[in-house]
């Protein structure tokens, strides 16, 4: 039976989550690829007791994560129930709905029907009486914004969800999702958004907003699907995800024409005594609004390389300069 490391609270820093009383560690563990039943159970394992031994405690979970969907949660849960249970009130647990689900008019977007059923299938397969934070997936066009909000707090008052958030909004969006939510009194308290060295669009006016109406940033992909490694900086492995022609979030093309800016974005890591992944995301947390990272490793070196990122995150203001005359183009 796992035990957790009686040090595991020493090194992460923890921020609070826009106006809320929560406080999440400033890397999270997202658990989108690596933890389906195509991935080893005993690696799953692995990176959960690492992360949590290392002072992570918000897991990161979709209905839809898998492969296949919904098998993340499942495997989640089981680990959970085996391993963890008595630490449940030491965690963040997550989960979203709004993409694809099941077959039939209610099984993706943001329709009260469709929200409810999926919580309370995400709840079932991960073992869970609630989730901590409960989102919003992805804004559904033909769902009136106001029965996407009714449908997250109901979930609030029927306690399924502690609080609630929304990903992948505009800033527009956001603004009418917050006057929504702030009206019905809905502990609507974090936005979860792409973003990284090579997507900086949020800062033009999501993040303005998310400031001004005091909701935490969580962002997602901060090494834009590997391109913010070492791994592409002396050509495209085989085995990698730019090399297969199937992978939907990189290919060779996207890999060729940011090649010259990562490099010089790598010798700015080196310079600081860095990996470039490890500046990638401490240069993530130096945006007051975001509250954590999410991180992703299919393997414990990696989860171990993302941590270290945590020894250095100040960058003096000629770094930052830099960095801007590279990225703001």
């Amino acid at each position: 039976m796992y035990q957790a490391q009686e040090s595991r609270y020493e090194n992460m820093p923890y921020r609070k989550v826009g106006h809320s009383g929560l406080k999440l560690p400033v890397l999270s563990l997202g658990l989108w690829h690596n933890f389906g039943d195509v991935d080893a159970i005993a690696n799953q394992k692995a990176l959960l007791f690492k992360a949590f031994d290392s002072g992570i405690t918000h897991f990161d979970l979709a209905n839809n994560y898998g492969p296949p969907a919904g098998s993340a949660e499942k495997n989640f849960g089981r680990i959970l129930k085996e391993e963890l249970a008595s630490y449940r009130d030491e965690m963040i647990i997550s989960s979203k709905a709004g993409y694809y689900m099941w077959p039939g008019p209610y099984g993706e977007w943001g329709s009260k029907k469709s929200l409810v059923a999926s919580c309370d299938q995400s709840l079932k397969r991960m073992g869970l009486d609630y989730v901590d934070i409960f989102y919003h997936h992805r804004p559904d066009p033909n769902t009136p914004l106001e029965e996407t909000a009714q449908a997250l707090d109901l979930l609030v008052k029927q306690g399924k969800a502690l609080y609630v958030g929304i990903s992948n909004y505009s800033a527009a969006e956001t603004r009418k999702m917050t006057a929504i939510l702030k009206e019905q009194k809905t502990p609507f308290i974090i936005h979860q958004q792409r973003y990284s060295l090579l997507e900086r669009a949020p800062e033009e006016e999501l993040y303005e907003v998310l400031a001004q109406e005091q909701i935490g940033a969580i962002t997602f992909s901060p090494l834009a699907q590997g391109l913010l490694t070492d791994r592409y900086l002396n050509g495209i492995p085989q085995d990698s995800r730019a090399a297969s022609q199937n992978s939907p979030f990189l290919s060779a093309e996207r890999v060729e024409e940011t090649l010259a800016l990562v490099k010089q974005l790598n010798d700015l890591a080196q310079n600081r005594g860095q990996s470039l992944a490890e500046m990638a995301i401490a240069w993530i947390l130096q945006q007051e609004v975001v509250s954590s990272v999410l991180i992703g490793a299919s393997k414990v070196s990696q989860l171990d390389a993302n941590l270290k990122a945590l020894e250095n995150l100040d960058f003096t203001a000629e770094e930052k300069a830099v960095i801007d005359q590279l990225t703001l183009r």
